[in-house]
């Protein structure tokens, strides 16, 4: 008898676990904006935004667990690459094309990651079905009972069932990879722009009105501890909601104002990025640089363990 017992604790315990691995958390959310990292761009507490635009964010978690010198043995490689024409000189459209070559190698990597996770027959394809079975299997087949919030999950599938069906071109109820690209990477595909707005209305619309008013705009980025304070950059939110959100001045972001929002035209930050780093190091502004201009500034390009650590004593200075 306690040996069954133990069987079937043992049994719900791999169910769980398995559980826990197959349905995704809240990753789902889409970015606001399709920029190169999710830090702040300022160069005076650190160079980690330009470290995950330069190298891709994946590639710089490694860079920060090298000595200075591998970082900078690492970044005279990389420098070599990225010099296409071999001329000594890194200009504005290699830097450039290197940026962008990064940031679409992550998002492959992310596909390719997830992959055969998904695609159960190994027919280079990923069908609706194998997606949902793969995800939420178990739940399924016990129809979310086991689920302390049912809702939740019923919810997840459904918008994943959306998404997926938005970025099936061809409504073949099949992904190819570059459909299956659509639906974890919406906000890099001009056709699902609708769904990348929707999705985000969604999520801040707490009343469920249809669109987004001040409150819900500010709760969704910052949510305050009992007693304290408005943050500075929370009032400035405020302002630039009332100033230049909210277009038509009635109070909410409608659709359309949310698209310009987190899907702002024309904005090139790869471009951008690229000038900033040939500003910063072009020492004789040739508008070019070369390797010893790069590596004398190593640590705007590439992280190390040295970096990380002047950048948690900047940190603590802060706070003190």
């Amino acid at each position: 008898m306690l040996i069954m017992m133990l069987l079937k604790s043992l049994v719900t315990l791999c169910i769980l676990a398995a559980v826990a691995f197959a349905v995704p958390a809240q990753e789902k959310r889409i970015h606001h904006h399709a920029d190169l990292s999710d830090h702040v761009h300022t160069d005076d507490h650190g160079f980690q935004y330009d470290h995950e635009a330069f190298l891709g964010k994946e590639e710089a978690k490694t860079f920060d667990q090298l000595t200075p010198d591998e970082s900078k043995d690492r970044l005279a490689k990389i420098v070599d690459r990225i010099d296409i024409d071999k001329n000594g000189y890194v200009n504005h459209a290699e830097l450039h094309y290197w940026i962008k070559h990064r940031q679409r190698r992550y998002i492959e990597e992310n596909v390719n990651k997830n992959w055969n996770d998904y695609d159960q027959n190994q027919d280079g394809k990923i069908a609706w079905e194998e997606y949902k079975n793969t995800t939420y299997g178990y739940y399924l087949d016990e129809e979310f009972d086991d689920v302390e919030d049912k809702a939740t999950y019923k919810s997840m599938l459904r918008r994943d069932e959306r998404r997926f069906k938005t970025a099936d071109r061809d409504s073949d109820g099949i992904a190819t990879r570059e459909e299956f690209t659509a639906f974890l990477h919406p906000e890099e595909f001009d056709y699902m722009k609708e769904l990348v707005v929707q999705e985000t209305v969604e999520d801040i619309d707490k009343n469920g009105d249809g669109k987004i008013n001040l409150n819900e705009y500010i709760g969704d980025m910052y949510t305050p501890e009992n007693g304290e304070s408005e943050p500075e950059w929370i009032q400035t939110e405020r302002k630039h909601f009332a100033e230049f959100r909210d277009a038509n001045k009635d109070g909410y972001l409608n659709g359309d104002e949310v698209a310009e929002w987190i899907l702002p035209r024309e904005v090139d930050h790869a471009d951008n990025e690229a000038k900033h780093l040939i500003h910063d190091t072009d020492t004789d502004k040739d508008e070019k640089i070369t390797k010893k201009e790069i590596l004398a500034n190593w640590n705007m390009f590439v992280g190390s363990q040295a970096t990380n650590y002047g950048e948690d004593l900047t940190k603590r200075h802060d706070e003190l």
